[in-house]
């Protein structure tokens, strides 16, 4: 078993509920889709090719949010579009302006304090077999940390960038089973949970949990239907989780820290 580990940084970050309609609500971590998107953009292949490559088949993805994290709406000035007229013979087009503008509601994620903290996500990429040449490519390409194309979280303007890549190898990694209550540093799949224990002393780190629905992965190349959804309860705060698990999770030791992690495929 090998795991690959990297931080994605940025100042702000959107990831849109796609089945928000009026408003572009936001995850507040990035879904499985979004870290098949990131990964993709290191290796620079093209759009809609990369869901069967990544799909749960092949790969394992675990994230971990590394710095507090919080949710604002802003207003963007969007142009109101409903006729677009001959752009190259007349100025009576909407995408000039004529139309007017409309104010959109947009959900921001953002450091608690927006300018001095950043967005950071610790991700976790384990291969199903370390011999595929597909993590092979991916692995050679995190490691000199030369991105084909720009990351972003979200947005192209909300830029980011890759930092700390490492491989954590076989020897690293422990799998565990207990009954105990154990502290989580990731996005934990809420089927495996059985309980969720909250410490008095602790309070003020339990204000920050969040469950969601999120997309794991596309029905097949080119086709961005949904194939299945994931259950995540995870904290927005740098703080594990403790819970009692009935599934194994896994130990690691990295070159800075000790980590309890889950992986978001169930």
């Amino acid at each position: 078993m090998e795991i690959l580990s990297f931080t994605i940084t940025g100042k702000l970050a959107h990831f849109r509920k796609f089945y928000a309609n009026n408003t572009a609500l936001s995850f507040s971590i990035p879904p499985r889709t979004t870290l098949m998107g990131l990964v993709a953009g290191v290796m620079g292949w093209p759009k809609d090719s990369y869901y069967e490559k990544l799909s749960s088949e092949h790969f394992r993805f675990g994230v971990r949010v590394l710095t507090p994290i919080k949710k604002s709406f802003q207003r963007l000035n969007y142009l109101s579009i409903k006729k677009t007229g001959n752009i190259s013979k007349s100025l009576d087009s909407d995408f000039r302006g004529r139309g007017g503008r409309i104010q959109t509601p947009f959900e921001i994620v953002s450091g608690l304090n927006l300018t001095k903290d950043d967005v950071a996500y610790q991700v976790f990429l384990c291969p199903e077999n370390i011999e595929d040449p597909v993590y092979t490519e991916i692995k050679e390409s995190f490691i000199h940390q030369k991105p084909i194309f720009n990351l972003s979280l979200g947005p192209a303007n909300f830029q980011a960038s890759l930092q700390n890549v490492e491989v954590v190898t076989d020897s690293q990694i422990e799998q565990i089973q207990t009954d105990d209550f154990t502290e989580i540093h990731t996005a934990i799949p809420s089927a495996l949970i059985q309980e969720l224990q909250f410490k008095k002393e602790d309070a003020d780190h339990y204000n920050f949990v969040e469950e969601d629905m999120m997309p794991g992965e596309f029905i097949e190349d080119n086709n961005r239907e949904v194939k299945t959804m994931n259950r995540l309860l995870f904290s927005t705060t740098n703080h594990p989780l403790r819970v009692k698990l009935n599934a194994p999770y896994f130990h690691l030791k990295t070159q800075n820290e000790s980590l309890n992690i889950q992986f978001m495929d169930q």
